[in-house]
């Protein structure tokens, strides 16, 4: 052995007795001997002498290398040599007589490379060079067995590196592929299958593993030779024989079968297709499918049918005459008994689409008016077959109904997998409406009538299929209950399965008889079913807390659906639910679980719904909301008493339950409308302002619990929706609660709130406004930064995004309230400290925020201002300074200097709206003020920007005109060229 044979085996040493440095060395030995320049020769006395497999390996893959990166500077000779040689090892010579070693005997791995050695040289060299490589290949494969198998894998080994267009290829190799795929046409693919033909008749009884090898690649070539070559009298019926014949082994048998997909698959015009597929006489192997379904020969007869199929079909779509169509059907309507047996019994092949091929073929039967009897039959399979693919694996049957990580995954997964299916089950609806809801219709009846142990996944099945069909009924057909859906409806509504305490069957019986309720809206004596469905264990009662919740939320989408029809059953309704609503508040709740949309709540929006209409008598209603609002209050009331006794332990339960209340009561008030609560029943209102008072306290006990804080919030925003105006006495005492201790988030909150009240009472709010705008403004100036707000690495803190949240709250706040006529509150005696604060904020942010938008907003809210408190040219000042502050400060710095910089990017739709509302800026100071602004904007303004005169000119003119657009485009350009002109290296003041 000398050093290189050890330098390789201490390199591929997988024993771990070797360390990484004495492997490190090995590596650099062997890398140096491969710059060598007889490294080739090395090599192949290496093949023929060393029956070591880490050298064979080693020495295959550097002549692979080599090959690839050096063969353009090799000399003539030594390419000789290395064909001559590596050609002799592939046909089980050696390099001379005196070779020891057979390559050939070796392991496969050692084959396979050395046939890639084989497709690298002849992608140098073939045809040009080496023609006759074939050719001679084939001239050895007399030599037996183990030739025979090399050629297959130099062949596979082509396909792989050069021909399939499966995998990416570079222009160059695809320009190779076309040359290599030319020449053999021309010279030898008919020698070449005329050996396939020879080696598997010579072999298939001595030597299943060759010939099905051969087969192997003989698949893999049929998608660009000449399909004459295959489709034959002699080779077709060999191909059928072998699949068909059982004592062989499966492996050909599937071989076989594999390259009778490929002449299916045959890329060639329908004409010349449909004659082909009909001559194969597919119906021979239609039994093969029936057998064993896990077996690979089933495996490949399945995919042999699907793409037979496929192919089928795409005949009838593409062929226009009588005839032909007619032969696509008969062959169709022949081989779908079995493609919908493959499709729910056997393990399909990845290329094929089962939602894809049936929505073609239900697509043609749009066509085929009315459906003739084989159809109406297939649309029955094709149900069952979506009905089999969308039922859940009962092995998650336990994951999916306690909701656990991998039943979670489960139900995404299936989520996500049925919507196809469904698509395809609404169309097969709108083609055969009928059969669909006889097939639906036996699905449910096969589910009632089913034993306690009946499978829990063909009842959510059965369910789900009903639920997916009702996208493809109109509102019409739903509330007439056309065709069975008058009798699907009443049969859904009354029926309790023996698997409803499952999740999965719950939840997918109370969306279905949701999503049916148009049916019952019209067929009003089936409302007792849709309660009894919901109250009971079936719905709200249900022992799953995620089905009841979910119920609860669609029992709200009913009552807001049927709401009058609904009022006879009140009585029966808040009895059913008293034990819900006394557990919604006193559930022992931490406040993780209060998150997400369907906490429960929606139970009270309901009942709110319920009793919040006008057709309920008076004073029934009192009742009902008292006996609800009452008990909900003392106990609010209670916990607040007993607040200083609180431990750390018991608080965060406590102030869950009051959590839970205030939700309550919140989704409760809902239901009453503001005509209602304030003109035609008062009392009501009057309910609901004491319950404000009682949850207003909860600010005054518990002010810097965030939680209860927000809650709070939120009910007053409901109260003013509710109370409107009446709500005015309770709102300092709120403002003034929800300003104490505030944190940026909760001052969003409350600015939120103040935006509410502004938009919804206008000039009514003044006075209140007036009285708290000095507090917020003072806790918020003394918060926010009156420049930037830190930017760049480590400034993405949560506290930074909250005061970025707060500072954006703040400017839409100050518009709304100058859009609202009620700048006046600004220049109030209480207010008029902040003014220059505030002015400066939004002066700096209008020229230097990085949010277009926000600095939209400012520049919108100076306009507002400068109309509201500027007088004509020459008229009496209303805020002393803040004209001269606009004229000196606003004008200079945000609409000519703000401009000069490049960061203002004209091309972007945002900065064209803030260049819109600056130039308008300008027109309504020159309304106001006059020459006082012309002058000093363009004496003071244009010199420090270096505007020419005659520029400065043309804009005085354009400013004095009466067209906008001409100004704004004249303004633009003016702008580009100062900026071309200095570069943009102005600095805004």
């Amino acid at each position: 052995m000398d050093d290189l044979e050890k330098a390789i085996l201490i390199m591929f040493d997988e024993s771990g007795t070797v360390d990484s440095e004495l492997k490190q060395k090995a590596k650099d030995y062997c890398d140096k001997i491969k710059e060598e320049q007889a490294i080739c020769s090395v090599c192949i006395e290496k093949l023929c002498f060393s029956n070591l497999v880490q050298v064979q390996f080693w020495c295959l893959q550097t002549l692979h290398e080599v090959i690839r990166v050096r063969y353009s500077s090799m000399s003539l000779d030594e390419r000789y040599l290395i064909r001559k040689s590596v050609f002799s090892i592939a046909c089980f010579g050696g390099f001379d007589d005196k070779s020891t070693v057979r390559v050939l005997e070796g392991p496969a791995f050692i084959k396979n490379k050395l046939a890639q050695v084989l497709v690298t040289l002849i992608y140098f060299e073939y045809p040009l060079v080496w023609s006759s490589v074939f050719v001679d290949f084939l001239s050895q494969l007399s030599k037996g067995a183990m030739v025979i198998d090399m050629f297959c894998r130099v062949l596979n080994a082509l396909d792989e590196e050069l021909i399939n267009l499966d995998y990416p290829r570079t222009p160059e190799e695809l320009a190779v592929a076309a040359r290599v795929k030319d020449a053999m046409r021309q010279q030898c693919v008919g020698q070449i299958v005329r050996a396939w033909y020879d080696i598997v008749s010579m072999y298939r009884n001595s030597d299943e593993e060759l010939c099905a090898s051969v087969l192997e690649s003989m698949r893999r070539y049929i998608s660009w030779i000449d399909i004459g070559l295959i489709v034959n009298d002699a080779f077709i019926p060999l191909l059928f024989e072998l699949v068909l014949v059982g004592g062989l082994s499966e492996q050909l048998r599937g071989a076989a079968a594999g390259c009778l997909s490929a002449v299916v698959s045959k890329r060639m015009d329908p004409q010349s297709k449909l004659p082909l597929l009909q001559s194969l006489q597919m119906r021979r192997v239609f039994g093969l499918v029936a057998q064993d379904s896990d077996s690979d020969l089933v495996s490949n007869v399945a995919a042999l049918l699907t793409g037979y199929a496929v192919e089928v079909l795409e005949c009838f779509k593409r062929l226009n005459s009588e005839d032909a169509k007619g032969v696509s059907m008969e062959l169709l309507n022949e081989v779908l008994p079995s493609v919908f047996y493959v499709m729910q019994n056997c393990e399909l092949d990845s290329t094929f689409s089962i939602v894809q091929f049936l929505s073609g073929y239900v697509a043609t039967m749009k066509t085929l008016s009315p459906l003739r009897e084989t159809q109406l039959l297939h649309v029955g399979q094709i149900l069952e077959v979506i009905r089999s693919q969308i039922r859940y694996d009962p092995m998650y049957r336990k994951n999916l109904d306690i909701l656990d990580k991998i039943g979670r995954e489960e139900e995404d997964r299936m989520v996500e997998f049925r919507k196809d299916l469904f698509v395809l089950l609404r169309n097969v609806g709108r083609v055969a409406p009928d059969v669909t809801q006889i097939f639906i219709r036996n699905s449910l009846a096969t589910a009632v009538g089913s034993s306690s142990n009946w499978n829990v996944e063909e009842v959510e099945a059965a369910l789900s299929l009903f639920y997916a069909f009702g996208e493809s009924i109109n509102g019409e057909a739903m509330r007439t209950g056309s065709g069975l859906l008058g009798e699907l409806v009443p049969m859904l509504l009354s029926t309790r399965f023996p698997c409803h305490s499952n999740r999965l069957v719950a939840l997918v019986y109370l969306e279905t008889v949701t999503r049916y309720m148009k049916f019952v809206q019209e067929n009003t004596q089936y409302i007792h079913m849709v309660l009894a469905a919901f109250l009971d264990e079936r719905g709200i009662h249900h022992p799953n807390v995620n089905v009841s919740r979910r119920a609860s939320y669609l029992f709200m989408r009913v009552v807001k659906l049927l709401k009058l029809k609904l009022v006879p059953f009140i009585e029966n309704i808040l009895q059913s639910l008293q034990d819900t609503v006394a557990g919604f508040t006193s559930m022992d709740y931490t406040s993780k679980e209060l998150s997400g949309s369907e906490d429960g709540s929606h139970i009270f929006e309901a009942i709110g719904l319920l009793i919040g209409m006008e057709d309920v008598p008076p004073a029934k209603q009192s009742d009902y909301l008292s006996s609800l609002l009452t008990p909900l209050c003392q106990q609010v009331e209670a916990l607040l008493r007993n607040a200083t006794v609180l431990t750390p332990e018991e608080a965060p339960q406590k102030f869950a339950n009051i959590q839970q209340i205030i939700v309550a009561i919140n989704s409760l008030s809902k239901g009453f409308s503001e005509r209602l609560v304030t003109a035609s029943r008062p009392a009501i209102g009057l309910m609901f302002k004491q319950t404000l008072d009682v949850l207003l306290q909860v600010l005054v006990v518990f002010p810097n619990v965030e939680t209860l804080r927000s809650k709070v919030t939120s009910f007053v925003h409901r109260m003013v929706d509710t109370l409107g105006a009446s709500v005015f006495p309770y709102l300092p005492k709120a403002l003034e609660q929800l300003l104490v201790d505030s944190e940026p988030k909760e001052l969003v909150g409350l600015l939120i709130l103040l935006n509410q009240l502004i938009c919804k009472f206008n000039t009514l709010f003044r006075d209140i406004l007036d009285e708290v705008f000095p507090a917020i403004a003072g806790r918020i100036l003394n918060v926010i930064p009156v420049d930037a707000l830190p930017s760049g690495p480590g400034s993405n803190t949560e506290e930074n995004r909250e005061l970025q949240e707060l500072q954006r709250t703040l400017y839409t706040f100050l518009h709304v309230i100058t859009t609202h006529d009620l700048s006046s509150v600004f220049i109030s005696p209480k207010s008029r400290s902040y003014l220059q604060p505030i002015m400066q904020l939004l002066l700096f942010t209008s020229c230097k925020h990085k949010d277009i938008l926000v600095r939209k907003v400012c520049v919108q809210i100076f306009i507002r201002l400068i109309r509201d408190w500027c007088a004509m040219p020459n008229g009496e000042e209303k805020v002393p300074g803040f004209q001269s502050f606009i004229i000196e400060n606003f004008a200079t710095n945000c609409c000519l200097y703000s401009l000069l910089d490049n960061s203002f990017e004209f091309r972007d739709a945002n900065t064209l709206v803030l260049f819109g509302e600056i130039v308008l800026a300008q027109k309504v100071m020159y309304e106001k003020f006059g020459n006082d602004f012309l002058v000093h904007f363009v004496s003071k303004g244009f010199p420090a920007a270096h505007c020419p005169r005659d520029l400065a000119e043309t804009y005085c003119q354009k400013l004095q005109g009466s067209d906008i657009k001409a100004l704004k485009s004249f303004y633009q350009s003016l702008i580009e060229n100062l900026r071309l002109q200095q570069n943009g290296s102005l600095v805004v003041r």
